[in-house]
């Protein structure tokens, strides 16, 4: 990992600046998302990479309450992409939630990140459903 990149449980952060991080990141334009409400309100936790004061790198961990645990939004500036923070985040919230009793970390993603989270991070590949609801 870039050798000045911080993390934080439970790191501070904006809704502008998740927003940005999160539009650069998946290459979509900018909105107006809850995201602190929404993370007080369902996370178990999550993470943010920060490097002098930016906020680079981020990940939401969702919990069903007993052993399940779910990535959600890992996300990385993309100018320190490749350079270990996205791994560093998946570790420290998989610390996280086997800190906080679960059992199972399950990540849904698409076929291009399969080296990231199988290779880098250590996921096992499974088999999951998705529906789309809108």
């Amino acid at each position: 990992m870039a050798p000045d990149v911080r993390l934080h449980i439970r790191g501070d952060l904006t809704d502008p600046e998740l927003e940005a991080l999160h539009a650069a990141a998946f290459g979509h334009p900018e909105g107006r998302v809850p995201w602190r409400r929404r993370l007080d309100r369902h996370s178990l936790t999550w993470l943010t990479a920060r490097l002098d004061g930016r906020l680079v790198g981020f990940v939401n961990v969702v919990g069903d309450g007993g052993v399940h645990a779910i990535l959600l939004d890992t996300c990385v500036a993309p100018d320190l992409q490749g350079r270990g923070v996205g791994r560093a985040l998946v570790a420290a919230a998989a610390d996280e939630a086997r800190r906080a009793g679960c059992t199972w970390l399950h990540a849904d993603y698409e076929p291009a990140l399969t080296r990231f989270y199988e290779q880098a991070c250590g996921l096992r590949h499974s088999e999951a459903g998705l529906l789309r609801l809108r």
